[in-house]
């Protein structure tokens, strides 16, 4: 099984951005802590972070032919991007929506996700635990 988990705008600053939000790992952190809970699973898992939105829609729509499903943080992108909800659309492929923190608790324009409907599940505030509940949904889906 083979899963891609792509990262929107601002989560390569993890460790720098609002510790108090995201703590104080990094985005390496993130990949190293995903990857070794993957391989647990026996699951590969590849990594792709973007602050650009074209580039992220450009990575899900590739992705169909060689993963088996997605993880995504779209960050803000989560919000308002119409483009990349067509994009988890117009794939063949699965995909879960991850949040280090609980985008319900936080401020108003947070609190409603468009991409999540271009996704099987939803999953915020466990920190880096979302990115494994995530990854543990996946699994579930695919080999349902």
């Amino acid at each position: 099984m083979k899963i891609l988990v792509i990262n929107g705008p601002n989560l390569n600053m993890l460790g720098i951005r609002e510790p108090e939000i995201y703590g104080d790992k990094t985005l390496l952190d993130l990949n190293a802590y995903v990857e070794k809970y993957a391989q647990k699973k026996d699951v590969a898992v590849s990594f792709f972070q973007s602050n650009f939105e074209g580039e992220i829609i450009e990575k899900i729509q590739q992705a169909d032919p060689f993963f088996d499903g997605i993880i995504i943080n779209p960050a803000a992108f989560t919000h308002y991007s119409y483009a990349i909800l067509d994009a988890l659309k117009s794939i063949s492929k699965p995909a879960v929506e991850v949040h280090l923190s609980n985008i319900n608790k936080r401020e108003d324009f947070r609190k409603h996700s468009v991409t999540k409907e271009g996704c099987i599940d939803q999953i915020t505030g466990l920190g880096f635990d979302s990115y494994l509940r995530g990854l543990d949904a996946l699994i579930i889906h695919l080999k349902a």
